[in-house]
């Protein structure tokens, strides 16, 4: 027998489907299905499928440091000292290995019209990726090398390079001479244009030689926007040495922000990546030239500052770079050091004969 009246059973259905209704709502609000738990203080939570926004994301500029060179946002801080290596231009040495990892990156003159790049690599601590073809250094490319008080990676060198690097004891990796074991040379092309390292092993290298790693690394000034600077538009960048084989065409990509290298009418890549190298920022500054001996070895100014021109974000901007009292060299307007834009920074030194405007172009 029902102790509970029927009027009594319409109450309780009542009271139960209030009761449903209500913890239905609490687990609406929760922002969980009910299948799975809601992820604890602390717990790991998987990453939304790719073209969703993540409301936990953090932006690269919550990152907690900035590389000193390219102004790039990192987790770890970037202390290690620079390595500046001198890389082989040469049409039998492309596409060279490594060039899209460097920092910053200097092309200058070499004997017989060629350009040699000079590769800084700082804000990466390590790395197994070839860097090559190496290939030897002159008294003013020790100089660049110094700007960043990088340790020195080259093969072979001109007697006066040696003289300086032995006489003034600077920190240096010849495989020739001192540091053989950091090198190798690839079966697939002709030596001298075969000699190739990476960060291990000259991180390796400089340590058994005792190189200091604590020294403090010079940094640049960077621009966090994306509004280019006052000037003119330069989405097409030409830059000629001597030789027409070593003529540099620049395109901008307004998307990536980047400005995309060709040497002649040929993509520059990387043989690592099979990418065409990249930089956020282009500078083309005039030094003096001067040639030394009948081998055609120069010698360059690198300390007397002349006129430059700093391309970023698809514009041209006329300048000028000083020698810095900590070394660097720095592009200046009115006195005030330009800001980069985030990112990597390729390096033009031309000669100022005939004149520095006649080894370049540059417009839409």
């Amino acid at each position: 027998m029902s102790i509970i009246g029927s009027s009594g059973q319409h109450s309780l259905r009542t009271i139960l489907i209030l009761i449903l209704t209500l913890a239905f709502a609490l687990t609406a609000c929760s922002g969980n299905d009910g299948n799975e738990p809601a992820p604890s203080e602390g717990q790991e939570v998987t990453a939304p499928p790719q073209g969703t926004a993540s409301p936990a994301a953090s932006p690269a500029a919550d990152l907690p440091y900035a590389a000193p060179l390219t102004g790039i946002r990192q987790q770890e801080e970037p202390a290690g000292r620079p390595y500046a290596v001198m890389i082989n231009n040469f049409a039998a040495a492309r596409p060279q290995s490594g060039l899209s990892e460097a920092d910053i990156v200097w092309e200058v003159l070499a004997e017989g019209g060629i350009t040699r790049l000079v590769a800084i690599f700082q804000s990466k601590a390590a790395g197994d990726f070839n860097i090559g073809p190496i290939r030897s250094i002159r008294p003013y490319l020790i100089e660049l090398g110094e700007t960043y008080g990088a340790v020195l990676v080259h093969a072979g060198g001109s007697n006066d390079a040696y003289a300086i690097l032995r006489g003034q004891k600077k920190a240096y990796l010849d495989e020739i001479t001192n540091a053989g074991g950091a090198y190798w040379r690839s079966k697939e092309r002709k030596a001298p244009h075969n000699l190739y390292s990476n960060l291990e092993r000259l991180h390796t290298a400089a340590d058994k030689k005792g190189y200091s790693n604590e020294l403090p690394i010079p940094a640049y000034t960077f621009t966090d926007g994306l509004t280019p600077p006052a000037g003119v538009p330069a989405s097409e960048v030409n830059i000629s040495f001597l030789l027409q084989s070593y003529q540099v065409n620049y395109t901008y990509d307004s998307e990536a922000h980047l400005y995309k290298r060709s040497l002649g009418d040929q993509p520059h890549i990387d043989l690592n990546t099979g990418e065409p190298l990249t930089a956020a920022n282009l500078v083309v500054l005039g030094a003096n030239h001067r040639t030394l001996d009948g081998e055609g070895r120069l010698s360059v100014d690198l300390s007397s500052g002349g006129k430059a021109i700093l391309f970023q974000l698809g514009t041209a901007v006329e300048a000028e770079w000083v020698r810095s009292p900590d070394g660097l060299i720095r592009i200046v307007k009115d006195g005030t050091e330009l800001p980069f834009a985030t990112g990597k920074t390729y390096y033009h030194i031309v000669p100022n004969k005939p004149t520095f405007a006649e080894h370049i172009r540059y417009g839409e």
